[in-house]
């Protein structure tokens, strides 16, 4: 599994299963349902964590599920493999505003509505109306709204038992000039602050209200603190990276460290943003 996260951390899946269709997807679930085989769900990886251990039974990749329809003149529906940097090239192409906040962010659209993915500029929850998954009883496509996806910060309501395979956005017309100024801005705040050129996830933990995890951490004084090849990246605290040859109990020794020491510090408890799966 380290080959399918940004992380570059994992230990082997019994069965790995790449459909191209939602159709062939939910045919591999029904099957696996009737076997009795637990069934596992990853889009893009960068915002996962896979133990050592590795994950039992079938693993289903979305990342093949790459279909993007404009329905009408406002409207997209789009599948979950798609990139975040393609929906927004395309979106910005056809001069459609609302998907501007993936400037710079990683990942896949499921993965996104999942996690109601987002920036200063916005969330997925501003421009999704509906989102399909599949249940993994029994393969069965299930249609939500957006308000039965209960979208809140960096979560929703989208129960673990299914496997999102399309979202439906409506965006709205804005000159492609605009869109990629605020993108551009965006992109270049990013680049300033973030790490390149070493695995991470991302953000590690949630931002608590009203104030900023990579602050808290930094207060704490732990930018560059390492265990095994997990380090606290030096320019922003809140990013975990594989400064080589990391393991998941590295990271997740590291995590317990950084948590221990804002609680003692600051009295709060960081929340963990990356998804954990798998087996110790």
């Amino acid at each position: 599994m380290a080959r399918h996260t940004t992380l570059r951390i994992g230990g082997p899946a019994d069965a790995w299963f790449e459909p191209a269709t939602v159709r062939a997807l939910q045919a591999g679930v029904r099957l696996a349902a009737e076997r009795g085989l637990p069934v596992s769900a990853v889009g893009g990886g960068s915002n996962l964590l896979v133990l050592d251990g590795g994950v039992r039974g079938l693993v289903v990749s979305t990342r093949a599920l790459r279909g993007l329809e404009r329905e009408g003149e406002q409207t997209l529906r789009v599948e979950a493999g798609v990139s975040t940097g393609k929906l927004l090239l395309v979106a910005t192409q056809w001069e459609l505003g609302g998907v501007e906040f993936l400037g710079g962010v990683p990942g896949s659209v499921g993965g996104g509505l999942i996690m109601n993915a987002g920036t200063t500029l916005g969330e997925f929850k501003d421009t999704t109306t509906e989102v399909a998954s599949v249940r993994l009883a029994d393969g069965e496509l299930v249609r939500r709204t957006a308000k039965e996806c209960d979208f809140g910060y960096r979560c929703s309501a989208l129960p673990a038992n299914e496997i999102v395979v399309w979202g439906r956005l409506t965006l709205r017309p804005r000159p492609r000039v605009e869109i990629e100024a605020d993108v551009r801005a965006l992109r270049d705040r990013r680049r300033e602050r973030e790490p390149k050129g070493l695995p991470n996830a991302g953000s590690i933990f949630k931002n608590p209200p009203g104030l900023f995890a990579g602050r808290l951490i930094e207060e704490a004084g732990l930018k560059g603190r390492r265990i095994g090849g997990a380090e606290v990246s030096e320019k922003h605290a809140n990013w975990i990276v594989n400064a080589g040859g990391a393991t998941a109990a590295d990271l997740l020794a590291l995590v317990d460290l950084v948590r221990t020491a804002v609680r003692e510090r600051h009295a709060l408890e960081l929340e963990l943003e990356v998804k954990l799966l798998g087996e110790s």
